[in-house]
């Protein structure tokens, strides 16, 4: 079983096409569609449904895809121990961070990055969105870390994961226990939500309007974390990043409800500044976060506006983004 065939399997579950991952591991199709075969053929199951289109992982593709990701990812954190064997990183690294990313992921990347980089200063600047491609842009951070991230003339970016949203809400409110809840029930009620400027609200609400609800947001904030706690304050209801609520709904402060109608995803990425290159802490750091190489992917998205292009293309597939 060759790592090549592992690594394409993952790119064929985020692409949903053999195509793309073609594209993108510079092969062609044909070669593709070989190395999937052969990769079935040495598990003695299938793991694409080559039926539909675009394509879907089978139930025993979605475990192994799930799992050989995070194989993936201890591969790469070992490959990039044993290569820094000897190399010592110092100096300052600071990353800009939307609220919920900061508060979320960087703790633990922050852990394991010290202990392989112990005389690495790293520094966390939070913000919005906006602030945070603003400190980018201006080179107040080394790199920044945001929602829908996008390209632009003096920023590239790299797409890192698409994070599921959650409908959670207070124990004691009235959908605490509801196991199997429709959007439209979401109609008429009062809400916790994102300052209405901003793009993940946005989303909210097209995602909401496309189900027949219409949002009616009671109290706004600009970053999650605020709107968790009002959420457990006034015993109420939003739609909030999954990663966010972690530790609420394991100690049972917050309740995932059980929506069937939600599957919205919000894209997170990581941004930097075109001119110029990345610090070797910058690097790492990236490389870290993504379980691959960062430069790789800073050649792949380096093509502007096609990128940018598919970046909005792939937030708007909410519905269509195998997990």
């Amino acid at each position: 079983m060759h790592l090549r065939n592992l690594e394409l399997f993952c790119t064929i579950a985020e692409e949903r096409s053999f195509s793309k991952a073609a594209a993108e591991h510079d092969l062609t199709q044909s070669a593709v569609s070989q190395a999937m075969h052969q990769l079935e053929d040495s598990l003695g199951t299938q793991l694409i449904d080559r039926s539909k289109r675009p394509l879907v992982l089978t139930t025993a593709g979605q475990t192994y895809v799930r799992g050989l990701r995070n194989v993936l990812r201890q591969l790469h954190r070992l490959e990039q121990e044993v290569a820094t064997l000897g190399e010592k990183l110092s100096g300052q690294l600071k990353i800009g961070t939307i609220y919920s990313v900061g508060l979320s992921y960087l703790p633990d990347a922050s852990e394991e990055f010290a202990r392989l980089h112990p005389e690495v200063d790293v520094q966390l600047a939070f913000g919005t969105s906006e602030r945070v491609v603003e400190m980018t842009a201006d080179g107040e951070v080394d790199f920044g870390l945001v929602s829908f991230p996008k390209n632009s003339k003096s920023l590239q970016s790299v797409m890192w994961q698409q994070e599921p949203m959650r409908l959670v809400c207070s124990a004691e409110h009235h959908f605490a226990n509801r196991t199997n809840l429709a959007l439209i029930d979401l109609q008429g009620t009062a809400m916790v939500g994102f300052e209405r400027g901003l793009t993940l609200r946005k989303e909210i609400d097209q995602y909401l309007l496309k189900a027949g609800v219409t949002a009616d947001v009671r109290v706004e904030f600009d970053n999650a974390d605020s709107m968790i706690r009002m959420i457990q304050a006034s015993r109420g209801l939003g739609i909030v990043p999954e990663a966010a609520v972690r530790r609420e709904t394991a100690n049972g402060s917050l309740k995932v409800v059980g929506c069937r109608g939600l599957k919205m995803k919000r894209p997170l990425g990581i941004i930097f500044r075109r001119s110029g290159q990345l610090s070797k802490a910058a690097s790492e750091f990236g490389s870290l976060l993504l379980g691959r190489r960062i430069e790789a992917d800073k050649r792949k998205s380096g093509s502007g506006k096609h990128a940018a292009e598919k970046h909005a293309t792939d937030t708007r597939k909410n519905t269509s983004v195998v997990a």
